[in-house]
């Protein structure tokens, strides 16, 4: 039996650029070898020079960096930390999204919880909690996306490149989302009071809507383990 390899779409797409890119070379390579033996065998010594006035070469550089550059920074699952990699799959079963969607919201909220010094597997809580999962969610009240952002009160929190109507993009809002969390936290002395604050639920003594963050984040922890230990 024959052994064969699917590559991922990225990877494939990465051959095809590539193999575009060096075919138009090679192509353009032969033309100017040509150009060039025509010139001198009719004297016309400038010929080439003229050719290459003509020839766009460095739009088309630029543009094969760039496409390759977008795909450097696509999210893979070799980019998530085992841990991540855990609470994706058991995100995936329990909130029945893809893979492919989930990455890219994991790989935010890696990135954004180093930066912040927080857990991402409490970031990943909140958007169980907040939205299941479901980019397009919206409240009565105006809180949008995975972690249910209210608009008018956290647009000093985006980045300065990114519109205000962004907040249902998922990549943003869990960016501004961590951000909100991590100054109720600051502002409330503690986890616990930082995130009743942060679900609306500062004058609840039993203090639930924590309890169903941390029970969420505890359900992730299970998963990750479950993982590191089959693997």
């Amino acid at each position: 039996m024959i052994a064969s390899a699917t590559l991922s779409p990225a990877l494939q797409r990465a051959c095809s650029v590539l193999y575009l890119a060096l075919r138009k070379i090679l192509m353009l390579a032969g033309l100017i070898f040509i150009i060039a033996l025509i010139g001198q065998q009719s004297g016309r010594f400038n010929l080439l020079d003229s050719f290459m006035g003509l020839v766009p070469s460095s739009e088309a550089a630029v543009a094969v960096e760039e496409e390759l550059a977008d795909l450097a920074a696509e999210p893979s699952l070799g980019s998530l930390s085992p841990r991540m990699r855990g609470a994706l799959d058991y995100v995936s079963k329990r909130y029945r999204v893809a893979d492919e969607a989930l990455l890219p919201i994991f790989s935010t909220a890696q990135a954004t919880a180093r930066e912040l010094h927080l857990d991402p597997l409490l970031i990943i809580a909140v958007i169980g909690v907040e939205s299941g999962f479901n980019p397009f969610s919206q409240s009565v009240v105006g809180a949008q996306g995975l972690m249910q952002v209210i608009p008018r009160f956290h647009l000093d929190k985006l980045p300065e490149e990114i519109p205000s109507a962004s907040f249902l993009d998922p990549v943003t809002n869990v960016q501004v989302g961590a951000r909100v969390l991590k100054e109720s936290i600051r502002r409330n002395g503690g986890l616990e009071e930082g995130l009743q604050q942060f679900g609306g639920a500062v004058s609840d003594p039993e203090r639930r809507y924590a309890g169903k963050v941390l029970a969420e984040k505890q359900r992730l922890e299970q998963a990750a383990l479950r993982l590191r230990t089959t693997t």
